[in-house]
């Protein structure tokens, strides 16, 4: 098929280490320029206003937006595995459906979680113990960002569609441009008109208006057996429901995720001011082996799915076990470079020692074990191209999400310590992992069945 303009990247032939590499890349730097405008947000407000905005910015009104922003695109990500199936197959019909639903799909959503967010917003943050010093910061910033979220949730449909083409390049394009916008804004609201926490938020709003323009305009522009017609987006009901089987358990996944977070989050909470400042710059230092987990997440969701929808099952368990070996060198580097350069790091954030101190250690319990994480997301990125993904839903629930919150209310008490709290994430991995790699090892034998037939 020859490459059109605005075409998507079939990746059911050629070398397949070589093919993961080059879609994981535009991924991987999209991913940094998405945490990138994020963590200047907590810069700048950590720079010019104070410990107390970093915190506000950063603690529960951040893992309130993960909470949200998380579930919606854990269930969209079902239109990517749906999408990547019919470009696979070069089903032109059923990828346009597929495409005018997940945009409907995001739209209503935005709505309803516009509505309940402005109006929740200081309820999720009080159950997190959100310190009463920053209950006002913190509401305000969730208040906007809630009143822009229809653009993040258009954005995030919008740019998973094109990467479930095989296009990763111009997400990244997108993404480096909102950076570059939010940049500006922040330091124009901030840095110079003193708007503080406020500031940034609308910074972040204007951004994401801003990049979900751009990529649905991509997306009505295409040249390709796709594209979007905006008088078309509605719900096509067969559609709608096969994103939703594989959608939901993601979106519940994600949620689960979030509110195990939310718990650990209450728990740290309970320690202060520099301990929840601590804890959001940690967060952010984490988030770059979170960016490279994601990114090869995305890259074998796709280049299974399109695979799948080929009948190229000779080239899917090989990607599996290649994306599997390049995610753990990448962990391991990541490892060793964030443990190494700590204290430093942490500096960038915030001159208050007590917050670099608490910091340091904490990212010292959680980054040696990343490595441990590669099993979980590669595994269950191709078990939901593939449409299993009740199983690896509920291996994750009681695993890492379920594991947590007893970790917290049985464990933290008899050792009441933030070494004691966080240490749950890399017990949970380790648990997890060996029941993703059995029930991998399992699974994996009907594909190489489908194989044989095919030969």
């Amino acid at each position: 098929m020859s490459q059109a303009k605005g075409a998507g990247r079939p990746i059911t032939e050629g070398v397949i280490w070589k093919q993961l590499l080059v879609f994981f890349f535009p991924i991987l730097l999209g991913t940094f320029f998405q945490q990138l405008y994020n963590t200047v947000d907590m810069v700048i407000v950590g720079r010019f206003v104070g410990k107390q905005a970093l915190a506000s910015v950063g603690g529960g009104s951040g893992q309130t937006v993960n909470l949200v922003v998380g579930f919606f695109t854990g269930l969209s990500a079902g239109a990517g595995v749906i999408v990547s199936r019919y470009y696979g197959a070069q089903d032109e019909r059923n990828l346009n459906d597929a495409l005018h639903t997940a945009y409907a799909f995001s739209l209503a959503g935005g709505v309803v979680f516009t509505v309940l967010g402005l109006w929740l917003a200081p309820v999720m943050l009080r159950l997190m113990n959100t310190p009463e010093e920053l209950m006002a910061d913190s509401t305000l910033y969730l208040r906007i960002y809630f009143a822009s979220i229809v653009f993040v949730f258009i954005y995030n449909v919008g740019s998973g569609i094109l990467r479930a083409l095989g296009d990763s390049r111009r997400p990244l394009y997108y993404l480096i441009a909102c950076c570059l916008l939010n940049i500006v804004l922040d330091l124009v609201m901030v840095a110079g008109l003193r708007l503080g926490v406020g500031g940034v938020a609308v910074a972040t709003a204007v951004s994401q208006v801003f990049s979900a323009f751009l990529v649905t305009r991509a997306l009505t522009h295409s040249e390709d057996i796709y594209r979007l017609e905006l008088r078309k987006i509605g719900f096509r009901g067969n559609s709608l429901r096969s994103q939703l089987f594989i959608g939901l358990p993601g979106g519940f996944q994600s949620v689960m995720y979030s509110l195990s977070n939310i718990i650990i989050q209450s728990a740290i909470n309970r320690f202060g001011t520099d301990a929840t400042a601590a804890w959001a710059a940690e967060g952010k230092l984490d988030a770059v082996f979170w960016m490279i987990n994601g990114a090869f997440g995305i890259s074998i969701t796709t280049f299974v799915g399109q695979n799948y929808g080929a009948s190229r099952y000779d080239r899917m368990k090989k990607g599996v076990w290649n994306c599997l070996l390049m995610h753990q060198a990448f962990s391991l580097a990541i490892s060793a470079l964030l443990i190494t350069f700590r204290t430093p790091l942490f500096g960038i954030f915030t001159q208050d020692a007590d917050v670099v101190r608490i910091g340091a250690q904490l990212l010292g319990v959680i980054a040696p074990c990343y490595i441990v994480f590669s099993f979980i997301e590669i595994f269950s990125g191709a078990l939901r191209a593939v449409g299993d993904v009740i199983i690896p839903m509920l291996l994750t629930m009681f695993g890492i999400c379920l594991f947590r919150i007893a970790w917290i209310f049985f464990a933290v008490p008899r050792s009441p310590s933030l070494q004691t709290i966080v240490m749950n994430y890399p017990v949970s991995w380790i648990c997890t992992a060996v029941l993703f790699i059995l029930y991998y090892l399992r699974k994996t034998r009907h594909w190489g069945a489908a194989a044989n037939k095919m030969n």
